[in-house]
């Protein structure tokens, strides 16, 4: 009655059994839209909240778990995001072959703290002068390192290749203590990336 198929369930089922699979075929009845519906609906707020925070507390420990790792082994692939790629790799490598002076600014800064503490005038003022004196050596030695892996940049990932912000990642990993750096160090000095 009005378009319906008065076939019942097994007539149907009878009728798919009868009938051999052909290649390329789907070989089955097309399901029904709210069973498929119905299989596919989950609910917009779960019921056990509980269980569920746990589910995602130790899905997010996990991969916080897999970053560090990944910050100690330098694998690729569980890195952060400001971390990854073969540019940043590349970067991390040059800066750790190589001595900066701006690793030194940190032990200075620990020695000008305890000459501080010396109430003489003339102390005070070559100890001022010398550490902007090598603040401003470290400056000129990351900019000229800048300028050097730059070009080194250019001549192997091409001219099309974004440097925007990796000046920053350079200089900002060449001023800390080599032992404190992450992701860790991968080369010895010396061993700067091809």
């Amino acid at each position: 009655m009005f378009g319906r198929s008065s076939k019942t369930l097994q007539e149907q089922q009878s009728e798919t059994v009868l009938r051999e699979p052909r290649d390329g075929a789907k070989n089955r009845p097309t399901p029904k839209r709210r069973d498929q519906e119905a299989a596919n609906k989950r609910p917009l707020v779960v019921t056990d909240r509980k269980a569920a925070r746990e589910v995602e507390r130790t899905n997010r420990r996990q991969a916080q778990l897999k970053q560090r790792e990944a910050m100690v082994t330098g694998d690729d692939a569980n890195l952060p995001a400001r971390d990854k790629g073969p540019v940043k790799r590349y970067v991390r490598d040059y800066v750790d072959a190589r001595w900066n002076l701006g690793e030194f600014m940190l032990p200075v800064m620990l020695v000008v703290l305890a000459l501080s503490f010396i109430r003489s005038p003339l102390v005070f003022a070559f100890v001022s002068m010398g550490v902007y004196a090598l603040l401003l050596v470290a400056i000129v030695d990351g900019f000229l390192m800048w300028r050097r892996l730059k070009k080194r940049l250019v001549a192997k990932f091409g001219a099309g290749q974004t440097v925007r912000g990796l000046a920053m990642y350079a200089a900002m990993r060449s001023f800390q203590l080599r032992r404190s750096r992450m992701p860790r160090p991968q080369v010895k000095r010396g061993q700067y990336p091809s």
